[in-house]
This record gives C-alpha cells, structure tokens and sequence, in this order.
C-alpha cells in the first residue's frame, strides 16, 4: 500500500513540475496593426529586430503596407508598445486579437482532454495533436500496418540527440510516362513539416496526408494511381528539439535548440540556416533574434542531415514540400530576393492547380506566388536551397491555415479539415507534375 501511494505521489509530482515548467502566457495579448504606409513598415520592420528584448514577439513576418501584423505582447510591455504605435511618427491602429494568449492555450489543452477523437484508426487520433514520441509510436504503427506500403528511416540525430525519424512510401510498381509505357526510373517526393517548432499543424496535416494516402491505396483509384507514380520520404517533424520543447516549456518557441555565442539565447532558424544566399535579407546574426540564421550555413545538425539525406536522393527527387503556418499560401522560390526564377511560371502554374484544388473542398482561399514577392524575403531558406542546389524543380513553401485568427494557435478541429484540402490540393499537384516529369 505504502509503495502505490509513493508511485502516485512520484507521478502527481511529475505532472505538477511539467505543468509548471510550461512558459506562461497569462495576460499576454495578440494584436493586429493595421499597416497603411511604407514609412510605417519600415519603422515596424527596424523595431522587430530588437522587440525581443520588450518581450514582444511579431507573429508575422510579412511586412506590407496594406497586409496586417499579428504581434504579441508581454503584459509588462503593452503600455509602451501602445504608446509607441501612436507617436506622431507611427500613427498606427491596432485590433485585439486575442486578449489572454495564456487562456487560449489553457483552453486548448482542456478541450484536448476533455473532447473525445472522432477520427481514431490505428491506435492514434487523427484529429489531434501529439508529442514528438506518439509521433514516433505512429510512424512504427504505420510500417507495421501496412508493410507492403511503408518502412521507416532516420534522417540522423538532432542536437539533443533525438532521431529525426521518417517514413517512405513505396509501392514497389513501377512508374508509366502517359502513353502507358514504363518509366526506367521512378520520381520521388518529400514532405517535411514542422521546421518551425511551434508551427503544429504542420505535422498534423503531414501525418493525416500519410495516412490518406496508405489507408486508401487500391481503394481510391486517384491515391493509388499517384502512389505508384512517385516514392514518398515524409518527415513529419524537421525541428524535432524544438517541437519537444513547445510540449514541455515554451508554447510558442520557434527555432532549434542548440547552444548560441550568447549563454542566455538558444537555436537558429532552421529556415534561414541553408547554405544558398545564406543570412542576407530576412536574417540575422543576433543569436536571440527569431530569425537567426545561425553561426555559419548548415550550423544546425537538423538542416545539415537533411540536407546531406536529401543530396543522396536528389536524382531522383523532383518534388519537395516545406510546411508551416499560418497564413494560407502556396508558395515557390526565390525567398532571398523578390525576383522570380527562370522557372517561376512552371513552378507556379503547379501552385495556381493546388489552391484551386484546394479552395474546392471548404472554400478555403490560399495566395500563391514566390516566397520573397509574396510574404517576405527571407535568405538561406529550405526551398531555395532545394530548388537552386539540389536542383528540385517543384519546391514549395505552403503556409497552412489559418489567417489570424488563432495564428499558431490553431484549434484541434481544424486538424481534419486542413488535411482534406490539403491533400486535394496535393494531389492536384501531383497530376501537374506527372505531366511534367513523364511525359
């Protein structure tokens, strides 16, 4: 008896150190500015790179006039930066967004708990959101139910010494051109999602498009036809550390987790550490900037893995996705620069097929066009590296839902709906670059 009662004492422990480790976001607020002006933008984008040290975090990285900024705010610093927003020189309106970031998340968690899964197959929740080792647990699932379909692989470790684990599709058929006759070497793909840790719907929807595609073969002729086309390497969770870390300390924490030149500031972007136009605009050296690009290209083991798996695959792989949120857009290189590649056209009109595919399903509006043109420019980036090194023609950047509205935050509910119309729109991008590559 002594013995359970110290068992559950040890465990109610745990549970109390873990919530309490758990950053807290009580009291801060999400706004939104309402931007009019290049002087306003310009002004705002200088400020971003030391908001930091105010405790002021700009959810959106676009920097428009006319396009709205999400920011949230410590409680500490809403009267300064609300004072700040209506000098003379700034003279810029703002929506509350969200009044208690904390209590959102607060609510979330409890919803999660409380709210039974309606789409469970497998022994996992496909409308729910899970930590690093469920999502290791699934993709072992995944090989175990369907092994004619699926086997695992290891990209390699992190910085904190996790696997960074994936999954390949393969039906072992052998690809056909569009006359019918067989191809003598088969395209591939890769999805990877998760690069930015707090960026959760990204894995979601990777995993619910997985399981799509491996439940519906030889059932549903269009996910059948492309599973034979193409070879799939899914990695569902790039920034394995950090995604760890938003389970266990930080809700909203972005980047890696790897020591810094500065003792109090950790991690890098992971994408903006690539080593094509690495740490020009839309980086930084500050190693507690959110943007940090890193000590030197390829600094984080995460990128550098990748990188080298993706090297050894790259004759065979013409397709690549880079998932994130939010924002809804569907997006293709260049990002270092707002000029579009030679390519663009080709790459777009793949881009212009998916939302539209997509916008089919739930009416959902998604914006396409080139990364630096479209949201921001941002050098050393996953796709640019992708397209203009690895030389894989359709490389995407897709910022998933929403547009604001929970921003990082996304409801649960929206796991299922995200993953039909992406898949969709998936699909319909498939069709397009089938008829590109086997013609």
């Amino acid at each position: 008896m002594l013995v359970h009662y110290f068992v559950a004492f040890f465990l109610l422990s745990a549970i109390h150190l873990n919530v309490y480790a758990l950053k807290s976001y009580s009291q801060y607020q999400l706004w939104r500015l309402n931007v009019t002006n290049n002087e306003q933008v310009a002004k705002l984008h200088d400020f971003s790179r030391i908001a930091y040290q105010q405790n002021i975090n700009f959810w959106s990285e676009r920097f428009r006039k006319n396009i709205p900024i999400d920011v949230s705010i410590a409680p500490e610093s809403i009267n300064s930066f609300a004072k700040f927003l209506s000098s003379d020189d700034m003279k810029i309106q703002y929506d509350v967004i969200m009044k208690d970031i904390g209590a959102v998340i607060e609510r979330q968690k409890l919803i999660d708990k409380l709210q039974p899964s309606s789409v469970y197959a497998d022994d996992f929740a496909y409308d729910k959101y899970h930590p690093i080792n469920e999502i290791d647990a699934w993709i072992d699932k995944m090989v175990q139910t369907y092994p004619t379909l699926a086997t695992s692989f290891t990209v390699g470790k992190s910085y904190e010494k996790r696997e960074m684990k994936g999954l390949k599709i393969s039906s072992n058929k052998t690809a056909v051109k569009l006359d019918g006759t067989p191809v003598n070497e088969k395209k591939a793909v890769w999805w990877d999602g998760g690069i930015h840790a707090r960026e959760w719907i990204s894995p979601a929807t990777v995993i619910y498009i997985v399981h799509a595609l491996l439940s519906n073969y030889s059932k549903n002729p269009i996910i059948t036809h492309f599973v034979d086309q193409f070879d799939y390497y899914i990695l569902p969770v790039f920034n394995v550390d950090g995604y760890a870390y938003t389970w266990t300390n930080d809700r909203l924490w972005r980047k890696t987790r790897s020591k810094t030149s500065d003792p109090n500031c950790f991690g890098a972007d992971p994408n903006r550490n690539w080593d094509y136009h690495w740490c020009e605009g839309g980086a930084t050296h500050d190693p507690c900037d959110e943007i940090y690009c890193g000590s030197k290209p390829f600094s984080e083991i995460e990128t550098a893995q990748v990188a080298k798996f993706i090297g050894t695959h790259n004759s065979t792989l013409v397709h690549y996705i880079n998932f994130h949120s939010y924002s809804q857009l569907w997006m293709t290189p260049w990002g270092y620069t707002t000029k579009k590649p030679v390519q663009f056209k080709l790459q777009d009109d793949g881009s212009a097929k998916a939302v539209q595919a997509l916008r089919a399903v739930f009416g959902t509006e998604y914006v396409h066009g080139n990364i630096g043109a479209t949201i921001y420019v941002a050098s050393g980036n996953t796709v640019d590296w992708t397209s203009g090194t690895a030389n894989i023609t359709f490389s995407y950047a897709v910022e998933l839902r929403d547009t604001g509205e929970y921003g990082f935050l996304l409801p649960e509910d929206q796991i299922v709906p995200s993953g039909k119309e992406t898949l969709a729109g998936e699909l319909a991008l498939l069709k397009y670059i089938e008829g590109k590559v086997y013609a």
